[in-house]
């Protein structure tokens, strides 16, 4: 290849590189991520019981149901019946490579009193799973492969965190990630009113 082909090849492979960390490429490319399948072998545990009534409160999160690789289901439309830390988070996303390890701290310490659940957005399951895996993830996890739940917030950019009442209204959107367990009981004890 001669030096003007190559000149010219570097600003392409360069734009090829930084758009494949995006959200909205993060599932485009050759061969799109593997659907979820109905049974995976995966360090997430199954998606808690939700009772059979509806979200309620002046706002609440879009009502998405969405398969959980270690089981269950999420059904966003649907009262948690617990106060509920909902996080969204992709492997693609790098801040969420320092704030999962937080969140599963969080959700250890709150267990019974709080349940976490998480939402693997625009991503395959396969990867998902080895970035839980490293990550040491393992609270409950439903898989939104094409983002509908990001686009139905008109999120792109991750992670997000969303607290929800029992009832299943929301209560406090926390934009970025959060930068230690005491920030999330903080937020939690402000805006869940549960004191952990």
């Amino acid at each position: 290849m001669s030096a003007r082909g190559r000149a010219a090849a570097v600003p392409l492979l360069a734009g090829a590189l930084l758009s494949s960390c995006t959200a909205s490429t993060a599932g485009d490319g050759g061969s799109p991520p593997a659907a979820a399948p109905t049974t995976f072998s995966t360090p997430l545990q199954a998606c808690p019981e939700q009772p059979d009534e509806p979200a309620s409160g002046a706002a609440t999160l879009p009502a998405v149901s969405l398969p959980c690789p270690g089981g269950g289901t999420l059904d966003l439309g649907r009262a948690p019946g617990v106060p509920t830390v909902v996080n969204l988070w992709a492997s693609w996303c790098g801040p969420c490579r320092e704030e999962l390890p937080l969140v599963q701290q969080f959700a250890d310490a709150a267990a019974g009193r709080v349940d976490v659940v998480g939402v693997i957005s625009k991503d395959g399951v396969p990867q998902a799973d080895s970035f839980a895996g490293d990550a040491g993830v393992t609270f409950p996890s439903a898989y939104d492969r094409d983002g509908e739940l990001m686009d139905a917030l008109g999120v792109n950019v991750l992670p997000f965190t969303y607290l929800v009442d029992a009832d299943g209204a929301l209560v406090f959107t926390q934009v970025g990630p959060v930068t230690s367990v005491d920030e999330l009981r903080a937020l939690v004890a402000e805006h869940l009113g549960v004191q952990l």
